[in-house]
């Protein structure tokens, strides 16, 4: 589902960025600056993709390699710059469409570990509740004991068992 989407997404950006590419095209090959500049930039691109070509193939690399007339390297160059915007137009949207989805993730990530903390606390202060109600019926229990003087049978602070509930050994 999401790759048929992508594919018209990407062509609609193409769509939408060649006729800006064209413009950029046509302004390479009027100014003289801009258009020297790109036929230096084509002359090395036709250099380049030439000695690959011929290391591909298994041919000498030690030839010359014919410079390409001016008018077809501001052509090139200019077919190179509207591609190169186009590719740049269509990276940078899918580069802010990844960033806003690996946001929206960890949005999500940190929304989970917030909800753990929370559930956390909440059983901290639930435990600590029933720590304090069974300390109160704990010493509702020894109030009662006291009462009723049961109080050698839960003394249970102190750890030590009073002197009058201690069996009497026998000296036999």
């Amino acid at each position: 589902m999401i790759l048929p989407v992508v594919k018209l997404g990407t062509l609609a950006l193409k769509t939408i960025a060649k006729p800006f590419a064209n413009r950029l095209k046509k302004s390479a090959g009027i100014h003289p600056r801009f258009r020297q500049f790109i036929i230096n930039i084509a002359q090395a691109n036709h250099r380049i993709s030439t000695t690959i070509q011929r290391r591909l193939y298994g041919h000498s690399t030690k030839v010359e390699i014919r410079p390409l007339n001016e008018e077809k390297a501001v052509q090139a160059a200019a077919d190179l710059i509207g591609e190169l915007f186009v590719f740049s137009v269509v990276a940078g949207v899918a580069l802010i469409v990844e960033v806003q989805r690996s946001a929206r993730s960890e949005a999500r990530k940190e929304e989970m570990r917030r909800q753990e903390i929370e559930a956390m606390k909440q059983r901290d202060e639930d435990i600590a509740k029933e720590v304090e109600l069974l300390k109160h019926r704990l010493n509702e229990i020894e109030r009662l004991a006291r009462g009723k003087g049961l109080t050698g049978l839960f003394n249970f602070k102190h750890g030590h068992v009073p002197e009058e509930s201690k069996p009497v050994s026998s000296a036999h």
